[in-house]
């Protein structure tokens, strides 16, 4: 009996896998050969789906940053948000932080990271930020982000970790406000 075909679920099995792949070994420490081996294809079909390892790591990145975890969709409660997320957020295998950090050494990787960076969290917080400087305080506020991920997931750091959650989400939301606020 002939196998049946299903191309979407064929893609969806190939992302799934170069998800995971990129978020455990970043861009330069995986090949398609291995990605396809996990999501039990060919690399050949990878490449057919996907063009190339920039292009499937283009649409993972995509489908990873598409969802927005850690910014809430309006000004007043964006830094309660933020704070609420940081201090709850567990760490997870499969993250787009941590597929952001393992694999921006790569230039063209770099690039990819950044313009979608620059969509689905730059602009957008730009555009919630009512006065002056926006960009300069988005960019702010996903550095706070960022460093205080990389603080939790990477380093470990035990202050943050044995810090009562209740005092750390105010510090936080303090800080966040401080950026959504307009300059005076």
């Amino acid at each position: 009996m002939a196998r049946t075909r299903d191309a979407a679920a064929t893609r969806d099995a190939i992302l799934r896998s170069a998800l995971v792949a990129f978020t455990r070994h970043g861009y330069d420490g995986v090949g398609v050969r291995e990605i396809a081996g996990a999501a039990g294809v060919t690399a050949m079909l990878v490449n057919r789906y996907f063009g190339s390892k920039e292009q499937l790591f283009a649409e993972v990145v995509e489908a990873a940053f598409a969802q927005r975890t850690l910014i809430a969709d309006d000004v007043e409660t964006m830094s309660r948000f933020a704070a609420s997320a940081l201090v709850a957020a567990e760490p997870r295998s499969v993250d787009g932080f941590l597929l952001m950090l393992r694999s921006v050494a790569n230039p063209r990787a770099n690039e990819i990271l950044r313009s979608a960076i620059e969509v689905h969290f730059q602009r957008p917080l730009e555009a919630l930020l009512p006065g002056a400087q926006p960009q300069e305080r988005a960019a702010l506020f996903l550095s706070v982000l960022a460093g205080v991920r990389l603080m939790q997931q990477v380093l470990g750091s035990p202050a943050l970790a044995t810090a009562d959650p209740a005092a750390l989400e105010r510090r936080l939301r303090s800080l966040f406000e401080l950026l959504v606020e307009p300059p005076s």
